[in-house]
Protein backbone atom coordinates (compact mmCIF):
# COMPACT_ATOMS: atom_id res chain seq x y z
CA UNK A 1 0.00 0.00 0.00
CA UNK A 2 1.12 3.28 -0.98
CA UNK A 3 -0.32 5.66 1.81
CA UNK A 4 -0.84 4.64 5.75
CA UNK A 5 -4.29 3.70 6.67
CA UNK A 6 -5.92 3.69 9.93
CA UNK A 7 -8.13 0.85 10.69
CA UNK A 8 -10.17 0.30 13.07
CA UNK A 9 -12.26 -2.86 14.40
CA UNK A 10 -15.45 -2.21 16.57
CA UNK A 11 -17.67 -5.28 17.93
CA UNK A 12 -19.86 -6.78 20.27
CA UNK A 13 -19.98 -10.16 21.33
CA UNK A 14 -21.98 -11.77 24.43
CA UNK A 15 -21.34 -15.60 23.54
CA UNK A 16 -17.57 -14.85 22.65
CA UNK A 17 -17.97 -15.91 19.02
CA UNK A 18 -18.31 -12.45 16.98
CA UNK A 19 -15.10 -11.40 19.52
CA UNK A 20 -13.16 -14.04 18.34
CA UNK A 21 -13.73 -13.45 14.68
CA UNK A 22 -12.85 -10.34 15.30
CA UNK A 23 -9.79 -10.77 16.66
CA UNK A 24 -8.33 -13.49 14.27
CA UNK A 25 -9.56 -10.14 11.26
CA UNK A 26 -7.28 -8.52 13.92
CA UNK A 27 -4.25 -10.57 13.17
CA UNK A 28 -5.09 -10.57 8.90
CA UNK A 29 -5.04 -6.68 9.54
CA UNK A 30 -1.49 -6.71 11.27
CA UNK A 31 0.30 -8.46 8.62
CA UNK A 32 -1.06 -5.76 6.15
CA UNK A 33 -1.38 -2.45 7.74
CA UNK A 34 0.26 -1.14 10.85
CA UNK A 35 -2.39 1.54 12.53
CA UNK A 36 -5.03 -1.47 13.15
CA UNK A 37 -6.75 -0.77 16.50
CA UNK A 38 -9.75 -3.37 18.06
CA UNK A 39 -12.59 -2.17 20.14
CA UNK A 40 -15.20 -3.38 22.01
CA UNK A 41 -18.13 -1.24 21.45
CA UNK A 42 -18.46 -0.20 25.26
CA UNK A 43 -14.69 1.34 24.96
CA UNK A 44 -14.84 2.73 21.33
CA UNK A 45 -15.47 7.09 21.60
CA UNK A 46 -17.81 7.30 18.46
CA UNK A 47 -16.03 11.16 18.14
CA UNK A 48 -13.47 9.21 17.39
CA UNK A 49 -15.23 7.15 14.06
CA UNK A 50 -14.27 10.17 11.57
CA UNK A 51 -10.49 9.23 12.68
CA UNK A 52 -10.47 5.98 10.60
CA UNK A 53 -9.75 5.56 6.76
CA UNK A 54 -11.52 1.91 7.67
CA UNK A 55 -13.77 0.41 10.00
CA UNK A 56 -14.95 -3.01 10.55
CA UNK A 57 -17.95 -3.36 12.47
CA UNK A 58 -18.78 -6.82 14.06
CA UNK A 59 -21.93 -7.68 15.89
CA UNK A 60 -24.19 -10.61 16.87
CA UNK A 61 -27.69 -11.07 15.94
CA UNK A 62 -30.66 -10.30 18.82
CA UNK A 63 -33.76 -11.47 18.61
CA UNK A 64 -35.53 -11.88 15.27
CA UNK A 65 -32.67 -10.32 13.60
CA UNK A 66 -31.77 -7.08 15.44
CA UNK A 67 -29.52 -5.30 15.93
CA UNK A 68 -28.11 -5.38 19.70
CA UNK A 69 -29.03 -2.67 21.99
CA UNK A 70 -25.21 -1.60 22.61
CA UNK A 71 -24.55 -1.07 18.66
CA UNK A 72 -27.71 1.50 17.74
CA UNK A 73 -25.38 4.16 18.95
CA UNK A 74 -22.82 3.28 16.63
CA UNK A 75 -25.47 2.27 13.41
CA UNK A 76 -26.75 6.15 14.39
CA UNK A 77 -23.54 7.52 13.83
CA UNK A 78 -22.77 6.11 10.88
CA UNK A 79 -26.16 7.74 9.62
CA UNK A 80 -25.62 11.00 11.07
CA UNK A 81 -21.78 11.22 10.14
CA UNK A 82 -22.78 9.99 6.55
CA UNK A 83 -18.64 10.22 5.24
CA UNK A 84 -18.69 8.54 1.59
CA UNK A 85 -15.04 8.94 2.44
CA UNK A 86 -14.66 5.72 5.17
CA UNK A 87 -14.45 2.35 3.88
CA UNK A 88 -16.41 -0.40 5.55
CA UNK A 89 -16.89 -3.80 6.21
CA UNK A 90 -19.45 -5.61 8.65
CA UNK A 91 -19.41 -9.08 9.72
CA UNK A 92 -20.39 -11.27 12.48
CA UNK A 93 -21.84 -14.29 13.75
CA UNK A 94 -24.98 -16.66 13.92
CA UNK A 95 -27.20 -19.20 13.93
CA UNK A 96 -28.50 -20.75 10.71
CA UNK A 97 -31.15 -22.18 12.94
CA UNK A 98 -32.69 -18.76 13.18
CA UNK A 99 -34.76 -17.34 9.97
CA UNK A 100 -33.01 -14.38 10.01
CA UNK A 101 -29.43 -15.89 10.08
CA UNK A 102 -26.86 -12.57 11.10
CA UNK A 103 -30.31 -10.04 10.79
CA UNK A 104 -27.73 -7.38 12.21
CA UNK A 105 -25.02 -7.96 9.87
CA UNK A 106 -27.62 -7.08 6.67
CA UNK A 107 -29.16 -3.98 8.90
CA UNK A 108 -26.01 -2.59 9.40
CA UNK A 109 -25.00 -3.28 5.09
CA UNK A 110 -27.89 -1.83 4.11
CA UNK A 111 -27.17 1.42 6.19
CA UNK A 112 -23.28 1.27 5.41
CA UNK A 113 -24.15 1.10 1.77
CA UNK A 114 -25.59 4.50 1.67
CA UNK A 115 -23.60 6.24 4.07
CA UNK A 116 -20.29 4.89 3.88
CA UNK A 117 -18.09 3.27 1.24
CA UNK A 118 -18.94 -0.45 2.14
CA UNK A 119 -16.58 -2.74 0.70
CA UNK A 120 -17.91 -6.25 1.90
CA UNK A 121 -19.82 -8.30 4.41
CA UNK A 122 -19.04 -11.91 6.18
CA UNK A 123 -21.39 -13.81 8.12
CA UNK A 124 -19.84 -17.05 10.18
CA UNK A 125 -21.72 -19.65 11.31
CA UNK A 126 -21.58 -19.89 15.49
CA UNK A 127 -17.80 -19.92 16.61
CA UNK A 128 -15.03 -19.34 13.35
CA UNK A 129 -13.65 -22.62 12.26
CA UNK A 130 -10.34 -23.18 10.24
CA UNK A 131 -12.48 -22.71 6.71
CA UNK A 132 -13.83 -19.19 7.93
CA UNK A 133 -10.00 -18.38 7.47
CA UNK A 134 -10.40 -17.98 3.58
CA UNK A 135 -12.89 -15.69 3.99
CA UNK A 136 -11.12 -13.78 6.76
CA UNK A 137 -8.40 -13.12 4.81
CA UNK A 138 -10.94 -11.98 1.43
CA UNK A 139 -13.09 -9.85 3.45
CA UNK A 140 -9.65 -7.94 4.87
CA UNK A 141 -8.25 -7.61 1.35
CA UNK A 142 -11.53 -6.48 -0.48
CA UNK A 143 -11.67 -3.98 2.70
CA UNK A 144 -7.80 -2.74 2.23
CA UNK A 145 -8.03 -2.60 -1.94
CA UNK A 146 -10.94 -0.48 -1.82
CA UNK A 147 -9.87 1.90 1.25
CA UNK A 148 -6.40 2.06 -0.81
CA UNK A 149 -7.94 2.96 -3.85
CA UNK A 150 -10.06 5.85 -2.35
CA UNK A 151 -6.86 7.05 -0.22
CA UNK A 152 -5.20 7.85 -3.62
CA UNK A 153 -8.00 9.10 -5.23
CA UNK A 154 -8.03 11.62 -2.68
CA UNK A 155 -4.47 12.15 -2.38
CA UNK A 156 -3.05 15.89 -3.38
Amino acid sequence: MNYKMKVAIIYSSVTGNTKELAEELYQILLEEVTDVSIFRIEKFPLSHLGKFDAVMIGTYTWGNGEIPKEMWDLYQAFELLNKKDITTAVFGTGDSFYPKFCGAVDQFRDMLYVHTSLAATLKVELLPQKQDLQRCRKLVETLLRRADYRCLVSLP
